[in-house]
């Protein structure tokens, strides 16, 4: 089955996109998901009983989904187990998400502070929410993503492309694919091997250069 092509960050263009989104409002959701590659509804079902910013670890512990009133039965968020046994996982912290997430929460105490008895959050404690305390809607996230990516100057993307940035950055750094699939959460290496094997591919380049340098003596091409 052919995969579906995603767009591609290169390192320049991440930390342009990291600073246009520093001041949004989801910025944070965005620095999570480009740095540790989680997905759209594991960043949306994080709670800050989650997250340890002095031991600079984050859990993934469920998921939040919007569905149709078709498909539920009734319309509204629906709290789930992460994707498969994988997709539970502890992951460490950049360093670089530290300041982003407690800016982040400062700003969320003032709308608190500001909703007064209005606030409302169902789900305990989630790290994104509205104003009012509510899930974010999928839809209001794309579009503040699209409008960080427009503020940034860079071309049109998805936003499942952050996780796969992510993914690329951490085999282009020359780390093992079943790393790469412990963060991802991806339920066997074969699926990471599979979305990401032309990118470890690409990189064998290098290798054969390295080795060829070992064994002649010679410097190594790049």
């Amino acid at each position: 089955m052919r995969r579906r092509a995603y767009s591609q960050f290169t390192a320049e263009q991440a930390r342009a996109f990291l600073q246009a989104a520093e001041n949004t409002r989801l910025g944070a959701a965005f620095a999570i998901g480009l740095s540790l590659g989680l997905r759209r509804g594991e960043v949306l079902g994080l709670r800050w009983s989650d997250v340890d910013l002095e031991k600079l670890s984050l859990r993934v512990e469920q998921t939040i989904q919007r569905v149709r009133a078709k498909v539920g039965g009734s319309a509204g968020f629906v709290v789930s187990e992460p994707k498969t046994e994988r997709s539970r996982r502890t992951l460490v912290l950049p360093a670089l998400l530290v300041p982003v997430l407690r800016r982040h929460r400062a700003r969320q105490a003032q709308e608190r502070l500001a909703a007064g008895t209005d606030w409302n959050d169902p789900h305990g404690g989630l790290l994104f929410t509205t104003p009012l305390g509510r899930p974010i809607e999928p839809k209001d996230l794309q579009a503040e993503f699209k409008a960080t990516l427009t503020a940034a100057e860079l071309p049109d993307m998805r936003l499942h492309d952050l996780r796969h940035a992510a993914a690329t950055f951490l085999i282009a750094q020359g780390l093992p694919l079943r790393l790469v699939m412990e963060v991802l959460g991806h339920s066997t290496i074969a699926l990471t091997a599979n979305t990401y094997g032309h990118i470890e591919w690409g990189m064998m380049a290098d290798a054969a250069s390295r080795m060829d340098a070992l064994l002649t003596g010679e410097k190594a091409s790049k």
